[in-house]
Formats: structure tokens, C-alpha cells, sequence
């Protein structure tokens, strides 16, 4: 059997991430061969993947980036908070993100399909990282959002993030209060008249089906509908949600009380957890 020196190793993991004794084994099967060991180590990879697709990947890495008028937000998930923590996994999650930033990568499609300096897409590069932990590993979000100004949040826990646009500059501090508000509240739209139509509608049957178990006449069944679905978008939608920080404002008049012209125009939000 070819003899490995520990230099090499070193060298086939830094090139690939793998553990040390993935390298070496790969080395070794491929008789010292670089671009074989590498390959090697990706078969690994798609074996890992394929054993446990039918795993959940609920713990991993949210991160964010803003350049100028456009933020990015990615995230890598796993199976345990072990892996999720280690940092390699978040060196990797940013590294995804660095790749997104620098092609200026539209959506997820796009993104899975583009290249890293050293011709590896984003998908195997995901894939790889499956056989170096051993787990599941995937990347269930992205978004991109293009705005004058943008905030960003991450949770501390890393499992959840916000992307916020504005249509103009606004002071850093209600920024980052209405980026830490949608965080925080989830809301389903910027304003009502983004809400999704389908949301609207459910939200419509409930009110009617509830008001009919409650015995109310069929002719106000519609009327008492239309009350529900109101109060939803007012909790609902981040513009009228009532500020955290001071419930007698809503967000919409938190932002107009910094800047009568300003308001969200973007907003992206994604959580491991919901």
C-alpha cells in the first residue's frame, strides 16, 4: 500500500473539509491521487446523503449578508445541534452565503447550480458535507432582496433570520427594531395588501365556520368573516402589528415617527423552527 504522509492528508483536507481519516482512506484508495481522493470523498458524500434522506434536518445555521442595496440570507441545516454548532458547519453555511454575494445569485435554483473558485456547485458542495458529518445535511432556504436600505437579524441561536427592506435610509435603530420585531412576530406579509390571497381566504372560511358553530344567523356569517379576517392582518401583517417595544404604535407608525416617507418594501424571514 502506498505510504501517506500526514502532509498530505492535512493538504486533501483542507481541499475538501473532510475528517482526517476520510482523507487518508481516500488517499490511500486512490494511490495518492488528488483529483481521485477528492472524488472519492464526494461519493462518500452522495452514499451519506442517499442513507438518510428520509432523516429530518431540523437543527443547523442561518446567516445573512448586506452589500449595498441587497441582502442575502441562506440556510444549512442537520440533523443534531452537535453539528450545527461545530464551527466548521457555519464556516461552511458562510461559505455558501460568499458564494451567493459574490455571483449575486438570484434564487435557490440558481444558487445549487452555481460554482465555487474550485468548480464545485453549491448542491455537492452541500452534498459533501453530508459525508463529512455523518448526517443529513441540506439547504431548505434562500433569499436575495433588493432594496435603498436593508436591515438584517439573526437570532442568537442562529436558527432564525430576517431580511428587511426599506424604500429609503432610516435610522439604524428602527432598522434594526423592525428587523427584530418580524423576527420575533412572524408575520405573514409586509401589509395587507401583500397577504396572499390563499391566506385571506382561509382566514375568511375559519371566521365564517366559526361564527356558524357559534350559532349566529347565516346572513351575518359573512360580515363577522370579513371582522375576523381584519383583525388577522392587523396581527398579522409587520406595517400593523403593534410594536413590541411600545404596543401603542404599530410598526407602520414607529417607522413614519423617524421618517413620514419611509416604509418596508422587502422582507424575508425564515426559521428552522416553524
Amino acid at each position: 500500500m502506498i505510504e501517506i504522509k500526514a502532509a498530505d492528508v492535512a493538504k486533501l483536507r483542507k481541499m475538501t473539509g473532510a475528517g482526517m481519516m476520510d482523507c487518508k482512506k481516500a488517499l490511500q484508495e486512490a494511490e495518492g491521487d488528488y483529483a481521485r481522493a477528492q472524488d472519492i470523498i464526494r461519493e462518500k458524500g452522495k452514499l451519506v446523503a442517499n442513507k438518510r434522506a428520509d432523516r429530518t434536518a431540523t437543527e443547523g445555521v442561518v446567516v445573512t449578508h448586506v452589500a449595498g442595496t441587497k441582502g442575502y440570507m441562506v440556510c444549512l441545516a442537520c440533523e443534531t445541534d452537535f453539528v450545527a454548532k461545530n464551527a466548521d458547519f457555519g464556516a461552511s453555511a458562510k461559505a455558501i452565503l460568499d458564494i451567493a454575494v459574490k455571483n449575486d445569485v438570484p434564487d435557490m435554483e440558481t444558487l445549487l447550480a452555481t460554482k465555487n473558485e474550485a468548480g464545485t456547485t453549491v448542491a455537492d458542495l452541500v452534498t459533501e458535507k453530508s459525508g463529512q458529518t455523518g448526517e443529513k445535511v441540506e439547504l431548505p432556504f434562500y433569499a436575495r432582496v433588493e432594496a435603498p436600505y436593508i436591515a438584517q437579524y439573526v437570532h442568537i441561536n442562529n436558527k432564525l433570520g430576517t431580511l428587511i427592506g426599506f424604500n429609503k435610509e432610516v435610522p439604524y435603530e428602527v432598522a434594526h427594531d423592525v428587523a427584530m420585531q418580524a423576527t420575533a412576530m412572524a408575520p405573514v406579509s409586509i401589509d395587507a395588501s401583500d397577504c396572499p390571497a390563499e391566506i385571506i381566504a382561509k382566514e375568511r372560511e375559519i371566521g365564517r365556520e366559526q361564527a356558524r358553530l357559534d350559532g349566529k344567523p347565516e346572513a351575518m356569517l359573512d360580515k363577522i368573516a370579513e371582522g375576523k379576517v381584519n383583525k388577522f392582518l392587523k396581527e398579522n401583517t409587520l406595517l400593523n402589528q403593534s410594536l413590541v417595544k411600545n404596543p401603542k404604535l404599530t410598526v407602520g407608525q414607529f417607522i413614519k415617527e423617524a421618517d413620514k416617507e419611509a416604509t418596508v418594501i422587502a422582507y424575508k424571514r425564515f426559521s428552522l423552527n416553524d
